[in-house]
């Protein structure tokens, strides 16, 4: 075997990013359905106090009546909607200059400043390095891995990662196994801080070295004959003992319906409703995050489910995550995984790549994933040292006056993904926000990456029209809010960015679903 002095190998990744577990993070903010030739850049930035004079603040009937119905006052509802040239006046606005909770449709502004910051074809690159000397396949050293804050490092990618160690000649390491994470140097997020829901995986917080976005998905796999609900778990994390089977609830007479029935889509209402609460069914008690239980049952008609977690204790997960797949691709390991950093003199062995940047935007909006955004913040400040959500604001700072101006205030964007109660913006600032983009270069990613209406992403289940729209959502507790780009029969295209805070506001999505077919089809106001 050859001395471990060889040139390093760059990896750039071939597969696109495995999205299940994307859509299963977040879809608990999913816009689901109630139950009722574009110009070239501007050289200057357009004036944010451009005339309105043109505009109408009186709501279409169909919204005002869906808001009544909601009982949410007009006053609760900023809105700005205008053509989508840079700088054109609205043709309805009101309250668009007050400053409201936008949730993850502040998700814009980070994506956009990081697509004309970056690049499209930005990369992060988690980096293999190796002390020591290597003979007849054992490391007589340490193995360190550095993350680079590559939001897509899913499980399998991990285990690619780690097969393409062993492909060097590494098949026993008689050190440890040292995760570098100097890349970031921003303090560990208590998951359970803003609901306390630390399970919650989309609480999860950024992490130089992030796995799996911090979660684990079980999944339940209904045996019958056996009477259990089989339990498997992705990532496998070392030292964590999960429970094999869970008991298996029986089914009710009502239940066990013919399975043409059962197909039907009048049926897929009563399948859901008589699988019930099966989380709540479970009792899971996480108390002990390497024993995790099981106290009662998983309902038998509701099939195979998944079950997103963040990892009890975050800090640890990729150390577990990394010892468990290195274990079962067939390495071994004398010693363990632990924190440190690379050394001085350490031989670079191998760069993996992650996907480029437009893609992780595209993933990071149509699913709505917070982590992944707060990395995007987070690589606005990685070229000069280690990145801190304080810094990337600072960076933003330039960028948005040079587009924008003095008179138009840069959203309140905190961590990058929306999910605070301290996030704001006007409906004013988004909306010139997204005329400005349909002008950038960064347009068709930008526009690629919003939930396209009745298709995909957070508005798949949508009623508004498919394809009728491309809008990112956001949703809090007292927030909804839709913000992006209406497609007209005629081919134009209007901006669109509606903003409800009200204890009611998950109540006025019909509302928003009635503006949005509103403005495919309304008619441009008179100039006056």
């Amino acid at each position: 075997m050859p001395p471990l002095t060889t040139p390093r190998t760059v990896w750039p990744q071939q597969h696109p990013l495995a999205l299940g577990l994307g859509l299963l993070l977040c879809s608990s903010l999913a816009w689901a359905a109630p139950t009722s030739a574009h110009p070239a850049a501007s050289t200057s930035p357009p004036n944010a106090s451009t005339t309105l004079s043109s505009a109408t603040t009186t709501l279409p009937p169909t919204v005002a009546n869906a808001l009544r119905a909601a009982a949410v006052p007009p006053e609760a509802l900023a809105l700005f909607v205008a053509p989508a040239q840079p700088g054109a006046a609205p043709w309805l606005a009101q309250q668009h200059t007050e400053p409201f909770n936008p949730a993850s449709a502040l998700k814009l502004v980070t994506s956009l400043a990081a697509l004309e910051l970056l690049g499209p074809g930005h990369v992060w690159r988690t980096e293999v390095y190796s002390s020591g000397t290597l003979r007849d396949g054992v490391l007589h050293g340490n193995l360190y891995l550095r993350g680079g804050g590559d939001p897509t490092l899913v499980t399998e990618k991990l285990w690619l990662l780690l097969h393409r160690v062993q492909a060097l000649g590494i098949e026993r390491i008689a050190g440890d196994i040292v995760l570098d994470r100097s890349a970031f140097a921003e303090p560990e997020v208590d998951p359970a801080a803003f609901n306390d829901e630390p399970l919650r995986a989309y609480n999860a917080g950024p992490d130089a070295l992030l796995v799996n976005f911090r979660a684990q998905v079980l999944r339940f796999s209904p045996d019958v004959a056996a009477g259990v609900a089989r339990i498997s778990a992705e990532p496998p994390l070392a030292g964590v003992q999960m429970p094999a089977t869970v008991p298996l609830l029986p089914a009710t007479p009502a239940q066990a319906t013919p399975a043409a029935h059962r197909a039907s889509a009048a049926h897929a209402t009563e399948a859901a409703a008589a699988c019930g609460d099966w989380r709540a069914a479970l009792r899971a008690d996480f108390t002990h995050p390497l024993q995790p239980r099981f106290g009662g049952g998983f309902p038998a008609a509701c099939g195979v489910r998944h079950w997103p977690l963040a990892h009890p204790e975050p800090r640890r997960m990729a150390e577990r995550a990394v010892q468990a797949l290195w274990l079962a691709s067939g390495g071994r390991l004398d010693g363990r995984v632990r924190e440190g950093s690379v050394p001085a003199g350490a031989t670079e062995r191998l760069v993996f790549e992650s996907p480029p940047l437009a893609e992780v935007v595209r993933d990071a909006n149509k699913f709505s994933n917070n982590v992944m955004a707060q990395h995007l913040l987070l690589a606005l400040s990685q070229g000069d040292g280690a990145a801190t959500f304080e810094r990337s604001r600072q960076r933003l700072q330039p960028w948005w006056l040079a587009r924008f101006g003095p008179d138009l205030p840069l959203p309140q964007v905190g961590n990058g993904s929306g999910l605070s109660r301290d996030g704001r913006a006007t409906a004013l600032a988004l909306g010139r926000l997204l005329q400005h983009a349909y002008a950038s270069h960064a347009m068709p990613d930008l526009m690629a990456s919003l939930p396209a209406s009745g298709l995909d992403g957070t508005l798949r289940r949508s009623r508004m029209g498919a394809g009728l729209a491309h809008l990112k959502t956001g949703s809090l507790r007292d927030v909804q809010a839709l913000a992006g780009y209406v497609h007209r029969p005629d081919g134009s295209r209007l901006v669109l960015v509606a903003l409800v805070n009200h204890t009611n506001a998950h109540a006025t999505r019909p509302a928003l679903d009635a503006l949005v077919q509103w403005a495919a089809s309304a008619t441009a106001p008179r100039q006056r």
